[in-house]
């Protein structure tokens, strides 16, 4: 009997750890169970697990061919709210051309509203809810039964015992829907490590779990159902680690709700990091930022460079918005930690807000986005509320007179204390942020615009509205054209000193950035003379001064033009740096030239 668990990623760089712990852990349960079966034993199957990871951009037609393809007797999709509209799609689809299989689903999408889903797609057999290691590998038992008791494994099964597996809602022949028990809540220490072979995860990032649960109980978000928090042993934790870091993996990123709850542990875990780092793999940790001890901070800013990035939710700096989700954050203690991150520079930091909460209107929120700006991360993400099935936001929306999106992801269209309108106005402050914040390209040129606005808020602001009044909303525009925009913007905003200072540092943020050998014409003639360029370079291959090592272990000029950029700028010459970028920027070196 083959199972198939289909995952339907956000991009395809993401991968699934859903699908894969799930066939890691009944793998190996069912391959103890084989072997404790006597040989001559009837009513049993060999199962096949197979996962497959498909992204929401793919066409619908292909993913159902490929499905088909592989020929499954059971199937199942892993439900979020990114792919929950996909999947409905494709379960109609799949009940039509595999009328013989059934059809299961999971995932917090559908773990709140099972029945909602069975209702809405007749094609689906049930949903498993909550923890969904035990409760597949007893379904998969179940299953195996059947078909073997049934002796043809392409043919039509008679129903499994399914009242005997807890943790689901399935519909029985006749349609009607049944609820069968609990789910099972696994020891994570039982969990088999999900990882055999990284060929197919290259150039993905690689998702890791090492604690389930939050002691948190943050209002919009799932963890507050269940505050249950367990750890994987941290022995293990070690041993998967070292593997990653053997196989040179990019980026981990590990799922914790709450990293750093546990400081003890977090910190056992950072100095195992330290201590094995390749020089080559990220870790990515979300934590709280205002618990940090000034150990934490210690070990953290003596990592390497670039080694980890740290997410923190800030969510809103209104301390009445704070309370009410039950989202307790000492503000000051998190900017006293985050500016000793941000000033050992070694950590990229993420900060995240959200709109629409409650007691949060329009004003408020400007406050918190200048709040958490003022901090200096390398990103601010600005997002939105989700109102999450089976979360204390759901429960209290009418309270807050929160109106959302009909389908996935639920996102917030009003409340009481902000309007549709104003949260427009944030889309399109986002979309600036993202642009010429987030991105990292823009950094000097924002310093000089941004003196001139009373707050960075009112800053991205005023550069929304002047994007809409020029029909530049949600356009996709190239690297080119959105520096052009940002000139066009200065231009109206700044006087004429100010305006040339803008322009050096856009000069500047541009080949930061990217090695450009054809100067874009809105920065006019290159500024090196031939004549100094060319007796540099020469001198360089013959003396290496300020390039060596690597690929700088040249005698050709030419090369060494190839992979750096001069510039002058206040009548200074300045070299850029791409072989020695900034780890954690991603900038290149800048260094002045003695002439």
């Amino acid at each position: 009997m083959k199972i198939l668990l289909v995952a339907i990623n956000a991009k395809y760089i993401h991968s699934n750890l859903a699908v894969l712990s799930l066939a890691a852990y009944a793998e190996e349960k069912l391959g103890r169970d084989k072997a404790g079966w006597d040989k001559g034993r009837q009513g049993v199957v060999d199962v096949k697990i197979e996962t497959v990871s498909y992204t929401i951009n793919q066409p619908q037609e292909q993913i159902l061919a490929d499905i088909y393809g592989r020929k499954p007797d059971l199937l199942l999709f892993s439900c979020y709210i990114w792919n929950r509209r996909q999947v409905g799609e494709l379960v109609a689809d799949a009940g039509k051309v595999m009328p013989e299989v059934d059809i299961w689903l999971g995932g917090p999408e559908v773990s709140f509203d099972a029945e909602g889903a069975l209702t809405e797609l007749p094609a689906v057999k049930g949903v498993m809810v909550g923890e969904g290691e035990e409760t597949f590998y007893r379904l998969a038992k179940e299953y195996a039964g059947a078909f073997g008791g049934n002796g043809d494994v392409r043919g039509k099964p008679a129903d499994p015992a399914l009242e005997r597996v807890g943790g689901i809602i399935f519909r029985k022949s006749g349609g009607t829907i049944v609820v069968s028990g609990p789910p099972g809540r696994v020891d994570l220490a039982q969990l088999p490590f999900p990882y055999g072979s990284m060929e197919e995860f290259e150039n993905r990032i690689i998702y890791y779990e090492s604690s389930r649960g939050c002691p948190f109980r943050c209002a919009y978000c799932l963890s507050a159902v269940d505050r249950a928090l367990r750890y994987r042993d941290l022995e293990a934790v070690r041993t998967e680690l070292g593997y990653f870091l053997g196989k040179g993996v990019p980026q981990v990123k590990f799922v914790d709700r709450t990293f750093n709850c546990d400081s003890v542990r977090a910190m056992e875990i950072w100095r195992f990091l330290r201590e094995r780092d390749n020089g080559v793999t990220n870790f990515h940790f979300e934590i709280a930022g205002d618990i940090l001890t000034e150990e934490e901070l210690t070990l953290l800013r003596g990592l390497r460079p670039g080694q980890v990035q740290l997410e923190i939710g800030v969510q809103s700096t209104n301390e009445e918005t704070l309370r009410e989700i039950n989202r307790p954050v000492d503000i000051a203690r998190l900017r006293s930690n985050v500016a000793s991150l941000r000033d050992a520079g070694n950590v990229h930091i993420h900060l995240d807000l959200i709109a629409g909460l409650p007691l949060e209107g329009y004003e408020s929120f400007g406050r918190s986005f200048d709040d958490v700006f003022s901090m200096r991360p390398n990103q601010l993400q600005l997002g939105f509320l989700k109102v999450l099935k089976g979360t204390p936001m759901e429960e209290r929306q009418e309270r807050y007179g929160i109106r959302h999106t009909e389908a996935p992801p639920y996102e917030v269209l009003e409340t009481r204390w902000i309007s549709y309108g104003e949260l427009v106005r944030l889309k399109r402050i986002e979309e600036m942020v993202e642009i010429y914040f987030n991105s990292g390209q823009f950094g000097g040129a924002l310093d000089v615009l941004m003196e001139r606005f009373d707050s960075p808020f009112a800053f991205f602001e005023t550069l929304a509205g002047w994007y809409g009044s020029h029909q530049a909303v949600m356009v996709n525009m190239s690297r080119n054209q959105r520096y052009q925009r940002l000139m066009e913007f200065a231009d109206e905003m700044l006087p004429p000193d100010d305006l040339d200072r803008f322009m050096e540092a856009m000069v500047f943020d541009y080949y930061m950035r990217e090695n450009v050998k054809t100067r874009p014409v809105f920065f006019g003639t290159e500024t090196v003379e031939k004549s100094f360029s060319k007796e540099f370079y020469s001198m360089e291959a013959r003396e290496h001064r300020y390039l060596s090592g690597g690929r700088y272990d040249t005698d050709d000029p030419r090369l060494l033009r190839r992979l750096t950029h001069l510039e002058k700028a206040g009548g200074k010459y300045y070299l850029f740096d791409y072989e020695r970028r900034d780890p954690v920027t991603g900038n290149a070196c800048v260094a002045e030239v003695e002439c």
